[in-house]
Order: C-alpha cells, then structure tokens, then sequence
C-alpha cells in the first residue's frame, strides 16, 4: 500500500506542479510571468500583466490539472490498492496535486496561491461542495471587487459546505485533507491578508496608478 500510495502522490504532485501560467506567457508572449505584479505565476496575476484570454486559460488549466489528478488518483488506487477507500485515493492525490501548483519543482518551489487547482480538485472529489464555495468567490468578489478576499473567503467556505454536501462514506483522512487544501490557500494569501487588513489591497479592474 506504501508504495502505490507513493505512486499515487507523485502523480498528482507532477500533474499539479505543470506551471500553467509560466509556461503560457513564456509561450505566447516570450516573456516571464514572475517578473510582472506580484510576480505569482497564476490567472490573477496573468490577467492583471494584460492578458485576459490568457489569464483565463491559466485558470482553466490549472483546474483542468487539479480535476485530472484526482481523477488518475481515483484509477490508481481502485487498480493498485482496492483496499484503499477510493475517495483516502482522492483525497490524497488532491493534497500532492495543490502541493505541486503552490511548490512546483520546476520553478524552485515558488508556485501559485492554489485556488483554481484547488477548485479542480474537489470539483471531482466533492462537486457540490466545490460549487458552492466557487459560487462565495463570485458572490464576495462581485460585491468587494478583491479577488484575495474572495479567493480566503471562498476557501474558508469549503470545508463548511462539505460536511453539508458531501454524501456517502467520508474517511477521516478525506475530511482532513478538506480541511489542510483550505489552510494551505489561506496561507498563501498572508501578505494579501496584511494588505487587506492596511486597506492597501488592489481591487479586481482598478488601474494602479502611475
């Protein structure tokens, strides 16, 4: 079981570490993501450098990696270890895919902040869950227009929902990882938290001024 269990993290930790954003704008644009905004490399900060199609598609990507490596996790445990309860499989290629986007090893562990990966996995994992705290991402950033606060408060929202949402057998170490995917996104926003808290975070759509 170890070893598949290793297989399976590994897997979903490659899948999750394809740098969707990096690679688009180096890409397309033949330039480098890092060295524009907040030098993150997911869809907000690709949006913001002038890129809308392409900070969507970063989006879209990054979910896309989330969702297929929960997915591939769910094969691998049912082939390599049906012992394993297939949503422990899930839950532990969710972890190692969110690991892989926020540390990829390809950009020397300095990654996204996991929210569009993080929305892929539990979309496949818990979808009605997944849903409803996308829905508070929209419904905060409509109102707020801060994309941070939505994204911590969406992410706060999730394990909430899911003791709600989610139906049939939920293992411990399904609910924990829910729980861990959730933190690990609030941490990643702690200098957005410093800045919403000085009243100095950008909104979404406001032109910095020069």
């Amino acid at each position: 079981m170890l070893l598949a269990s290793l297989l399976i993290a590994a897997a979903a930790y490659l899948l999750g570490s394809m740098p969707s954003g990096y690679l688009l704008v180096r890409l397309i644009r033949k330039q480098d993501i890092r060295s524009f905004g907040s030098g993150n490399i997911g869809a907000t900060n690709v949006l913001r450098s002038g890129g809308k199609g392409l900070g969507a598609t970063t989006f879209l990507l990054d979910m896309l990696k989330g969702s297929a490596a929960v997915w591939l996790g769910g094969v691998l445990g049912a082939l390599l270890v049906p012992a394993m309860a297939h949503r422990d499989a899930q839950a532990l290629a969710a972890l190692f895919a969110v690991l892989g986007h926020v540390f990829p090893v390809w950009l020397r562990f300095k990654g996204g902040k996991g929210v569009a990966t993080g929305f892929g996995v539990f979309l496949v994992a818990s979808p009605w869950a997944a849903l409803a705290a996308i829905s508070v991402f929209f419904v905060v950033l409509g109102i707020s227009r801060y994309v941070s606060l939505a994204s911590i408060l969406g992410a706060v929202s999730f394990p909430i929902f899911a003791c709600f949402l989610v139906s049939g057998d939920r293992p411990p170490f399904f609910i924990a990882v829910q729980a861990v995917v959730a933190a690990i996104i609030i941490v990643k926003h702690y200098q957005n938290i410093r800045r919403l808290l000085k009243g100095t975070e950008s909104r979404f759509g406001a032109k910095k001024a020069t």
